[in-house]
């Protein structure tokens, strides 16, 4: 099959409209509708109902998109694949959970580069069910993900147990009020336990959705709040932080998760970059 057929759905999915998918195509709208009339004859099911709305997937359509979006996602990989860098024997793909990205990911591009220079790394940030489908379709070799769930067919390796610890730039470090609390969201898990020990901090003046903001923020406006203890271990060595005491800690895991049957030429590399970037010796699970 055509994979512009494949991103043609796509594109119609993401827009709902057969003519804003073709500007963003650069193709025509008879293009697109021609394509998707040709997709249609394949799977012999109409994909779409259009109206007055837009364009709104059937039944049939519903059960397509998730294989469109593999078909586009593997046809890449290939592309990556066989496209190979000179000087390079391979390409390796890793994906990082966003809120665990920083300072992992760096660390193990440049481990990688040093002691792999042969394999060609690609890598990019997302959300750990984003990362854990492409890892399942083959699309990424590798994905570091926190509380990634189990799946058949998947490995899932411990990195390391890393803290989220409460941390301010107040010279007397106490749990603040509201006012001064920079709220990050480090996930489901993390808020359903943060809620039971600080109801009153559920209203903070500012919250984060990613970690780094919300650190810079703090470093530059002051404040306190709940930061990864490896993250901020510099910050504190230099004073620039400080610990509040008396506060609980929570648990922050980073897992490897990769195919069963991965290459051991390019999972067991990865691993091994990942485990010195974690600074640990990681265990199965």
């Amino acid at each position: 099959m055509d994979i512009n057929l494949a991103r043609t759905f796509l594109e119609i999915v993401e827009t709902r409209s057969f003519q804003r998918a073709a500007e963003r195509l650069h193709v025509t709208q008879t293009s697109v509708s021609a394509r998707v009339r040709t997709l249609e004859a394949l799977l012999g099911r109409r994909l779409f109902v259009r109206n007055k709305a837009g364009a709104a997937l059937t039944a049939a359509g519903e059960r397509f998109l998730p294989h469109a979006t593999t078909l586009v996602q593997v046809w890449a990989r290939a592309r990556d694949q066989v496209a190979v860098p000179t000087g390079s024997r391979a390409v390796l793909a890793a994906g990082c959970e966003i809120s665990l990205w920083d300072p992992l990911l760096l660390r193990w591009l440049l481990w990688m580069r040093a002691r792999h220079p042969q394999l060609a790394l690609r890598t990019e940030v997302g959300y750990p069910q984003d990362l854990l489908d492409k890892v399942a379709a083959g699309v990424l070799d590798v994905a570091i993900a926190y509380a990634p769930q189990q799946r058949p067919g998947l490995r899932v390796e411990l990195l390391i147990e890393e803290k989220l610890v409460m941390v301010t730039t107040a010279k007397r470090p106490r749990v603040p009020r509201p006012a001064d609390y920079v709220y990050v969201d480090w996930g489901p898990e993390f808020a359903a336990q943060h809620g039971l020990a600080f109801p009153e901090l559920s209203s903070a003046a500012v919250m984060a959705g990613l970690g780094p903001l919300g650190r810079e923020y703090l470093l530059a406006a002051g404040g306190t709040g709940y930061f990864r203890l490896d993250v901020v271990r510099g910050h504190l060595e230099s004073g620039h932080l400080r610990r509040v005491p008396h506060t609980p800690e929570f648990l922050y895991p980073a897992y490897a998760v990769y195919a069963v049957g991965a290459d051991p030429a390019i999972i067991d590399p990865a691993l091994a970059g990942l485990r010195q970037a974690a600074g640990t010796e990681a265990r199965k699970i």
